[in-house]
């Protein structure tokens, strides 16, 4: 398994580091996917997060009722209406998550090396002496020397608001823990992380069932984040669930790697999931720390490999409180980017940090850095290599109109795609100029009712690195005469300049079907 590539272009100029970034339409090719909450759900923050590179919204539900993230979502449409940006929406489940309850929100205070006992009671009072859990398995499942920690959203390894924990003895469902650092906890919900253990609760809880059945068919999510995925079947019974839910059958089911189960299943899981959020936050808990860049770089380039969107957590955690990142955050990013990465998943940054939309913004320009020393063409030969002979028909158009258009420098790859495969197989070769998804809606029936389908598949584009969909007019079908195609192509060229990534004299690669035959050209324009 090839993991050790850093994809860099050589050499590096030094003037070219000095050399000041222009601001444009896109960012990034690498997109960002923003988690709303208390300090990012007024229309002004969300319009503000969207001009500056938000592609798709995260709605939590380990916190928050559904009613509050209807507000927050009714804002977010209202956005999109007003920034004329897209935005995908994913729901984030709570999954097989251990929680403390503390009922009085009143600050608990832990000390070193004293005792504290974790119990399944939930009725009881949180204090420094016991903390209810909601899992009553616990003392089955762990034994004298296993770590637990525990924190307020996550453990985030801020030696004063999370704690670690040593389990000292069982009692009854009781565990009694010594506490190996002095921590406080304030809030109301607290997340338990029992390292390396096996924890016997579904991957979709009741309560997950629930909001996906009412809150995600009402509004048509375009992503469900599957917390804590440990094995294939875990996507394939979300799938299922799904799939019994009328528009939902179109949800892409993203695998949430978060501890070392999900990780010895990856590639069972990566081939069952429509794509993997690596969720380093507990992953840095549940592996050795030194193993955890070694994962990453496995991982993502497992997904690379088989074209399908990879998301890292956990990046800038400083600007939670801070208008710059550390250093070793902005190389992090940039790292993630060079890996492979197709989108940067913020969290606690946007949902209750102090600078949601200054947070996107430097995100998106070290992305944006990064991607312009990445090695596309060392990239390139792994993927065809990698892929192998005889390609398929659509992969093997997907690589042509790549080395075409970097062969003739083109200023952009417009694609013409109904299901959006064809556009993400082009993606999947990491070309350097912006790939224009042109979705033409399909026109399906029920018997009863004529509806177009199309809508979900260029939202999902979202979540792409250097995809940017746009819909076009339904009465074109995508694989129709010439003359309809010319037409849908002058839109997407208008598009295209309207947003400055197409000039006068510009060559563009275009990808579309005619009859049987999938055709790629090069056009060159006028003015």
């Amino acid at each position: 398994m090839h993991s050790g590539h850093l994809l860099l272009e050589e050499p590096i100029r030094m003037a070219s580091i000095l050399e000041s970034s222009k601001p444009s339409f896109f960012p990034a090719m690498t997109k960002i996917v923003g988690t709303l909450g208390p300090k990012s759900r007024s229309l002004e923050v969300i319009s503000d997060c969207l001009n500056a590179g938000m592609s798709v919204a995260r709605f939590d539900f380990s916190w928050g009722d559904p009613d509050y993230h209807q507000e927050t979502l009714e804002n977010l449409k209202a956005s999109i209406k007003t920034t004329k940006k897209l935005c995908a929406v994913m729901l984030d489940t709570v999954g097989a998550e251990m929680q403390v309850v503390n009922k009085n929100e009143t600050p608990i205070s832990l000390q070193e090396d004293a005792e504290v006992v974790l119990t399944p009671h939930e009725g009881q009072e949180a204090s420094s002496e016991t903390l209810p859990i909601n899992f009553d398995g616990l003392a089955k499942s762990v034994k004298k020397g296993d770590t637990i920690f525990v924190g307020q959203y996550l453990f985030t390894g801020s030696e004063t608001t999370s704690v670690w924990l040593e389990v000292d003895s069982v009692k009854g469902k009781d565990v009694v823990c010594t506490i190996k650092n002095s921590a406080t906890l304030a809030g109301s919900l607290f997340t338990l992380h029992a390292s390396q253990i096996h924890i016997d609760l579904p991957t979709l809880s009741e309560k997950d069932k629930e909001v996906i059945s009412t809150w995600g068919v009402k509004n048509k999510i375009d992503f469900l984040s599957l917390s804590y995925t440990r094995h294939a079947e875990d996507v394939r019974q979300a799938r299922e669930f799904l799939s019994k839910l009328g528009d939902l059958s179109q949800t892409q089911v993203f695998a949430k790697i978060e501890n070392v189960e999900g990780l010895t299943h990856f590639d069972e899981i990566l081939q069952e999931a429509d794509g993997i959020i690596l969720s380093r936050g507990n992953l840095g808990i549940d592996l050795p720390p030194e193993k955890v860049f070694l994962f990453q770089k496995s991982a993502l380039y497992k997904c690379n490999m088989a074209g399908k969107p990879a998301v890292v957590t956990r990046v800038v955690d400083s600007m939670t409180d801070n208008l710059r990142p550390t250093r070793a955050e902005a190389t992090d990013v940039a790292n993630a980017v060079l890996d492979g990465s197709d989108a940067i998943l913020l969290g606690a940054e946007t949902l209750r940090g102090l600078y949601p939309v200054e947070t996107i913004s430097t995100v998106g320009k070290i992305c944006s850095e990064a991607e312009k020393v990445f090695n596309q063409d060392l990239y390139f030969k792994k993927t065809v290599k990698h892929v192998g002979e005889p390609m398929t028909h659509l992969e093997s158009i997907a690589s042509t109109a790549v080395r075409a258009g970097i062969k003739v420098k083109a200023s952009a790859i417009i694609c013409f795609t109904s299901s959006g495969r064809a556009a993400r197989l082009i993606a999947k070769y990491r070309p350097t100029m912006p790939v224009l998804s042109v979705v033409i809606p399909r026109i399906i029936t029920n018997q009863l009712k004529w509806s177009f389908i199309g809508a979900f598949e260029a939202r999902q584009s979202l979540i792409v690195r250097g995809l940017f969909p746009m819909l076009a007019d339904p009465r074109h079908p995508a694989e129709s005469t010439s003359a309809t195609n010319e037409t849908i192509l002058k839109v997407a060229l208008d598009h295209g300049k309207s947003k400055g990534v197409i000039k006068s004299h510009d060559r563009v690669v275009v990808c579309h079907r005619v009859g049987d035959a999938s055709v790629v050209k090069i056009i060159e324009l006028e003015d």
